[in-house]
């Protein structure tokens, strides 16, 4: 009935409104019918499992009828570049040579000898190496003493370290299940039980966290913005989450309770303990929060330049001030640490956080940078059932991702020129009303975040979208599929660390099993990955836009 229709064909803008308006309630009655269905099969599937029965089964159509629930832009935003075969031979390392001789019973009396055509094949060997150290033993009367050979470097214990790298690699790097590396080393005859497995992935790795720590300090001072995102992840059967935190040098993942504003501080400051300061920039924050007079006046008796611990600063909150809400004491305590993470100097401090626009990234760092891709999900969630709102959120779209190109040229060329010509296009994109009311909602939403989306104006190096963190996220829900959750605080530090390490020497380049086994073996001939990240930082030059500031 409406694919034809065309508001500007009608005359009377009385009438031309009217329609508009009844095009939208037909938009919402039936969104709600949509939701009302839903929520009916929930209640018969429910009270069919109350009376002993099972709910109405999943049966996926040959063709969908839905609307498709895949918020993807990766087919807008992605410009396809040219492909072309790489030649591998020439990076592959040759371990042996060996010649091939043709039978000569085959070779004519005639045949002359026309030099070798190489071909090149690549093969591994998997296999058990076990071997009986027999290490000399002596005994001196004179000293009382026995005095016994030590092993090779690496050796400790019952397993050597080409098996304590390899199964580090597939469960850190390669997302293997411990039950699955168990299999495999029984198929080669490794002798190894479950709990010995548990024990070499994650008991007695401090050489590896500490590791893991340098990476991300040198991460945070390799450029003043970073991304950061949060999936859920289990520990102890319990939900946590895990945060990812990286930039083009490195990937971090932590793992906390919870993911609220004083979680993402203690992220950033890599678990160190929190402190408060209740300085200038606090009680400004608590200010515009709405805050009480009263209670602004009576916090600014607080030294502000003193750090408080945790336990110190609610003790004092409940001593002068009692009667706070939940919300207010929350608040104080978000604004208070924020202040002394921007203070302190013994940790690097983000400047620019590159994310989605969860409310606990707001206010951690002096400048924030939205993800343009994040932002159009918004718009792919809309499912307008008249053709005529189709068709306007379809034309909408289009200069959605045109304006976003244009963004991605002014990073490669920024001019001040080019500067203030899209803030103008930003402005007249985002201040269109189209008539379709959930659109129209959706795009002034998005006009009221311009000075975090357009922040790339600013800071030309920094992405327009989140998507390494989000890469970096999916990465550890993989391994919460393949392995649910760790059981113990050592195992979520384990996952943490040798994912960190795994990501981290990917984006350097580094052979993850090989940086690995040499520091399990004691080699320590590898550089590590910390002085890695900065030496590649400065050539990166990831802060440009500070450094000429």
């Amino acid at each position: 009935m409406f694919d034809d229709l065309d508001l500007t064909g009608i005359q009377d803008e009385r009438a031309r409104q009217l329609l508009v308006r009844l095009l939208n309630l037909l938009e919402d009655v039936t969104a709600d019918l949509r939701d009302a269905q839903v929520e009916i099969q929930r209640l018969r599937d429910e009270n069919n499992r109350l009376k002993g029965e099972q709910g109405k089964p999943t049966i996926k159509a040959n063709i969908p009828t839905s609307p498709p629930t895949d918020h993807s832009s990766e087919r807008e935003r992605r410009q396809p570049g040219t492909w072309s075969k790489g030649r591998k031979n020439e990076t592959v390392r040759i371990d042996r040579h060996q010649v091939l001789a043709v039978d000569s019973a085959l070779l004519p009396p005639d045949a002359a000898f026309k030099g070798y055509e190489e071909v090149v094949v690549q093969d591994v060997v998997f296999r058990t190496e076990n071997i009986r150290f027999l290490k000399e033993k002596y005994y001196a009367p004179s000293t009382g003493r026995t005095y016994l050979a030590p092993l090779p470097r690496g050796y400790d214990g019952q397993f050597g370290p080409g098996l304590k790298a390899l199964t580090l690699v597939l469960y850190g790097g390669g997302q293997m299940s411990e039950p699955k590396i168990l299999e495999l080393c029984g198929s080669v005859g490794v002798q190894i039980s479950a709990g010995q497995l548990s024990n070499l992935l994650i008991k007695d790795q401090e050489v590896f966290h500490t590791e893991k720590d340098a990476v991300y300090v040198a991460g945070l001072q390799s450029s003043p913005w970073q991304h950061l995102d949060a999936t859920g992840t289990r520990v102890q059967g319990q939900n946590h989450h895990c945060h990812i935190v990286c930039n083009p040098l490195y990937t971090a993942y932590h793992t906390t309770p919870s993911k609220d504003r004083l979680s993402v501080l203690d992220v950033l400051r890599n678990g160190q303990p929190r402190t408060f300061r209740c300085n200038a920039e606090a009680l400004g924050a608590l200010e515009q929060m709405g805050l009480s007079v009263a209670t602004h006046h009576t916090l600014a008796r607080l030294s502000s330049e003193q750090d408080w611990d945790e336990a110190s600063l609610r003790q004092w909150l409940e001593e002068h001030l009692p009667h706070l809400g939940p919300q207010q004491r929350k608040w104080i305590l978000d604004a208070t640490a924020v202040a002394a993470y921007h203070a302190q100097e013994e940790f690097p401090v983000v400047r620019l956080l590159v994310c989605d626009d969860a409310p606990q990234f707001n206010g951690v760092t002096e400048e924030l940078a939205l993800c343009w891709v994040h932002e159009g999900r918004h718009y792919k969630k809309l499912t307008p059932s008249v053709p005529h709102h189709r068709r306007l959120l379809d034309d909408f779209l289009e200069r959605f991702w045109t304006f976003y190109d244009a963004l991605l040229t002014y990073r490669q060329q920024p001019t001040a020129a080019e500067h203030a010509r899209l803030a103008a296009e930003f402005d007249g994109l985002f201040s269109t009303v189209t008539g379709y009311r959930a659109l129209d909602e959706r795009i002034a939403k998005t006009q009221a975040k311009k000075a975090c989306l357009l922040m790339v104006l600013e800071h030309p190096e920094i992405p327009l979208h989140n998507n390494p963190a989000e890469l970096g996220a999916r990465m550890r829900v993989r391994k919460r599929d393949v392995s649910f959750g760790p059981r113990t605080a050592d195992g979520a530090q384990a996952w943490d660390t040798f994912m960190t390490l795994a990501a981290t020497a990917k984006k350097l380049g580094v052979s993850f099993y090989h940086y690995i086994h040499d520091r399990i073996s004691g080699a320590n001939q590898m550089p590590g990955l910390a002085s890695l990240i900065e030496m590649q930082a400065k050539g990166l030059n990831l802060g440009a836009s500070w450094n000429t500031s």
